[in-house]
């Protein structure tokens, strides 16, 4: 991604010529991209122990043992323990004192001749970051959007050398590494969904930021993590599954924000799709690159660790997204599942999708938006708000939109697109994050009324969202 960043011929020679790195490449599903590298530039017999790509799914189960699914995160890791653990059996008596071991690993769905499947692929490395030092790894998963297989398999071979060069060079480093994937690359022919860090050379680093430098650094769409900080690839957590979303600032969360994905929770189960066909169900919170920066010129790292540990209190996983439109999260998810979709909202953010003024970029307009938001059969389920000027409650009932689209939204309501949400106690609708952020910053003990209690307990134990010195807008 950076003009002065070293091309990749220069990146795999450095490796070759380093006399501490020394391991195997084992690739499945696109051919051997990336150990071609290595041997195309020279002295490659000074950093590859072996070469092979067990192709055929027999052989690769007899190796790795079976798997579910090929391209996948289990056979990805099924790969490096195995091959690890060889280069230091047959290895480390003769050469242990001097080299630092690695095993690279990639299985992959290119574009085949027959098309129509998704294009993407699990790659990872486990390496010694010193001599005989404890084992560290780095995976990630990775979508292809070239259309020509050839184009891809260009593609995924220099992310991979990317990879082995920030292992062995940039591991002191991992925001340097995570940037460095995509020299020489752009973020139209690869994007970058998940990447994990984990072992001795990373003991310190929290994948939770990590996943958020994903979506910060252009390198993906959206990132996701569960509620013990583990790292998720949306496309296997949403695998097959009706999801329901709710977004939001969580600053903090609230009793409104847990009850309002309660009640969306109750109707979008009861769905008949979703009933009837006895659908799994996932529920995520989503946080946009918008909401972090809505009272801030940069995002905050500390801040946004406070947001992901109240929502972990909660027991909820976390999807960080670049998708400040509601029908770009809209496309995002279906690319994920073919099952119902539902998204929880305020009233208040519903009659913001009305407005106009935010859709100067699509040709279509507020009209094109709608079409691309709702184009799945997506329901969005609204939960009411208190207007403060005239102490009445606003539904999806009586809500009024902007001169001239009281029709669009009668029509779109009659259609089912809107599902109104009741409040478990109208008091609930009083509640607003920033007056609680307000109250907390005052070290007023109101604003414990108004969470959760384990965010309760959560904030209290780690001191939550206390290092501001003023209360955010």
């Amino acid at each position: 991604m950076s003009d002065t960043a070293l091309d990749t011929r220069q990146k795999a020679l450095l490796v070759n010529l380093d006399p501490r790195l020394y391991g195997t490449f084992a690739e499945i599903g696109a051919g051997q991209e990336v150990v071609r590298w290595f041997f195309r530039v020279g002295g490659a017999a000074g950093t590859v122990a072996k070469s092979m790509s067990a192709y055929d799914m027999t052989v690769s189960d007899a190796i790795y043992g079976t798997s579910d699914r090929y391209v996948s995160r289990s056979r990805l890791e099924a790969m490096l323990a195995h091959e690890f653990e060889l280069n230091v059996q047959r290895l480390d008596s003769k050469r242990g004192d001097h080299t630092c071991f690695f095993a690279f690993a990639d299985t992959v769905a290119a574009r085949s001749f027959r098309g129509g499947s998704e294009c993407h692929g699990w790659m990872g490395i486990t390496f010694q970051h010193a001599p005989r030092a404890p084992e560290s790894r780095i995976l990630i998963h990775v979508r292809m959007l070239d259309v020509e297989n050839a184009a891809q398999a260009e593609a995924l071979g220099m992310v991979g050398v990317n990879l082995v060069y920030g292992a062995g060079f940039l591991h002191q480093d991992p925001e340097s590494l995570l940037l460095s994937l995509l020299d020489q690359l752009s973020v139209g022919r690869i994007e970058i969904d998940m990447i994990e860090f984990s072992g001795a050379a990373f003991s310190k680093v929290d994948n939770r930021l990590m996943s958020l430098k994903l979506v910060q650094l252009g390198l993906s769409g959206a990132a996701m993590f569960g509620p013990h900080g583990e790292v998720l690839q949306p496309s296997e957590v949403f695998y097959r599954k009706a999801i329901l979303v709710e977004r939001g600032a969580f600053h903090p969360v609230t009793k409104v924000h847990m009850d309002m994905l309660k009640s969306a929770s109750e109707k979008f189960r009861a769905l008949p799709e979703v009933k009837n066909a006895n659908t799994p169900v996932i529920e995520v919170m989503e946080i946009t690159m918008r909401n972090l920066l809505s009272d801030q010129t940069a995002v905050d790292p500390q801040d946004f660790l406070d947001r992901a540990d109240v929502l972990a209190a909660c027991g909820l996983p976390v999807l960080v997204s670049d998708f400040s439109e509601y029908y770009r999260l809209s496309a995002f998810l279906s690319r994920m599942t073919h099952e119902p979709i539902g998204i929880a909202l305020g009233v208040t953010r519903l009659l913001n999708l009305f407005d106009e003024s935010f859709y100067a970029n699509l040709p279509g307009g507020l009209l094109e938006s709608f079409g691309r938001l709702l184009k799945h059969q997506l329901k969005l389920f609204v939960y009411p708000a208190l207007d403060k000027d005239s102490a009445t409650i606003r539904t999806v009932e009586n809500l009024v939109v902007p001169a001239g689209l009281q029709k669009l939204y009668e029509y779109l309501n009659e259609r089912g697109s809107f599902v109104g949400l009741d409040a478990a106690d109208p008091s609930l609708l009083s509640i607003y994050p920033k007056d609680v952020l307000s109250a907390m910053l005052r070290r007023d003990p109101t604003w414990k009324t108004m969470v959760p209690p384990e965010v309760v307990e959560t904030i209290e134990q780690k001191k939550l969202f206390m290092h501001d010195s003023e209360p955010k807008a």
